[in-house]
């Protein structure tokens, strides 16, 4: 006789492969710990812009998170090939909102700095309104 079947995991980031775009070492580090741990596959991170892109218009994935800064270049052309591939994402920024670019405002953003838990909602929210 077994046991009983294990439950699906209620967390919706569980199993999803998640591009991180930071050149932040230590915050690309943090966010990969959250998603480690709700059950991601992190897929980079990416610290540079020509990285992200790449990433951005080939690799399989299902959501990204995207710092708005990498290094003095803005990740505008990650965001669109994202968007062209129907790939939800939120932007990560110290600038706040007026930080982001006109045409960009009405996507998800979370400021910085940030907790781990904000950061979880953030991206489950971004899934949950891509999905609807």
């Amino acid at each position: 006789m077994s046991g009983p079947t294990p439950l699906a995991s209620a967390e919706p980031l569980a199993g999803r492969r998640i591009l991180i775009v930071e050149d932040e070492a230590m915050i690309a580090l943090l966010i990969e710990d959250v998603l480690t741990d709700l059950g991601s596959t992190v897929v980079g991170p990416a610290a540079r812009l020509d990285e992200a892109l790449a990433l951005a218009r080939s690799a399989e994935v299902d959501l990204a998170a995207l710092d708005l800064n990498l290094a003095g270049d803005a990740v505008y052309p990650v965001a669109e090939a994202l968007a062209q591939r129907g790939i939800p994402f939120i932007f990560m920024t110290g600038y706040g909102q007026f930080g982001i670019a006109e045409p960009w405002r009405g996507r998800p953003s979370i400021a910085k700095p940030f907790r781990p838990s904000q950061l979880a909602n953030f991206l489950r929210e971004a899934l949950a309104t891509a999905s609807s």
